[in-house]
């Protein structure tokens, strides 16, 4: 039997979402955020916003965020196709494709999706380098003119697998720590040159928050500002967003029609 048919694949998506629910759910969250309103599931945040993490670390926001109005940029390969599933089912809207490989109809359809929800990207996804940004989300947030929100999540235990990524899952009962900044507003219409300076900041950024919330998970200490993070979905009121930039989509829609980012 073949791993990729679709059923198969919803089957075990299903199966991995019931399973993340459970052990997920053993784990302690503590959340930093420099901005509180950048919290998808804090009554006011207005967004929407791009959230950029690392891909070893996307279980938590899987388990913490679903039904938080987002969209997740999920690759095309069967091994993530099921790890997306699985996310569907806890909540999570999908885009499937990547940033570089077939860039054009991914960002077109990331597009479509930012007129009404949040956009949640791993931008060394989906192949890597490890902890290496992709252009991808800093040209999405440059054109679309939403802001980007770096997070940065570590555990004080877990296993790693043998991947490019080094893709972790967390121990239970041990400790999450996630560390959010607050809204970047990447400059409009950015040539090459300014792309890849604000790719490196963000990277830099991205990498910082991701070493503080490994130190922080693993030292067992407190921060003044912390606070339980719990699983729990956006405010009713919160989950659509009139961004009023018709006119602004139309002209957007239009220039994709011939932008190809670089691999």
């Amino acid at each position: 039997m073949k791993l990729d048919q679709p059923w198969l694949m919803k089957l075990g998506g299903l199966g991995i979402a019931t399973w993340l629910r459970h052990w997920m759910s053993t784990i302690e969250y503590q959340a930093a955020f420099y901005d509180q309103t950048v919290n998808p599931a804090h009554i006011d945040f207005t967004g929407p916003a791009i959230f950029v993490l690392w891909h070893e670390y996307l279980l938590s926001p899987i388990y913490l965020w679903g039904h938080c109005n987002n969209s997740l940029l999920i690759s095309q390969h069967r091994d993530a196709s099921w790890l997306g599933h699985a996310a569907n089912h806890l909540g999570y809207d999908l885009v499937h494709g990547s940033t570089s490989r077939g860039s054009t109809t991914a960002l077109r359809r990331l597009f479509r999706k930012s007129r009404e929800m949040n956009l949640s990207i791993t931008p060394d996804g989906p192949r890597g380098p490890r902890r290496q940004l992709a252009q991808g989300p800093i040209y999405l947030s440059s054109r679309l003119q939403i802001p980007l929100v770096a997070l940065g999540l570590g555990y004080d235990r877990c296993w790693r697998f043998n991947s490019w990524d080094r893709f972790a899952v967390p121990k239970p009962y041990g400790r999450c720590r996630l560390v959010a900044s607050p809204e970047l507003q990447i400059p409009s219409a950015l040539d090459r040159d300014g792309i890849e300076h604000y790719r490196c900041h963000v990277e830099k950024l991205l990498n910082r928050l991701t070493l503080e919330a490994e130190a922080w998970a693993q030292s067992g200490t407190r921060k003044q500002e912390q606070f339980a993070q719990l699983r729990k979905p956006a405010p009713l009121a919160k989950r659509r967003f009139d961004r009023g930039n018709h006119q602004r989509a139309i002209s957007w829609s239009k220039t994709m029609q011939n932008v190809k980012l670089d691999s």
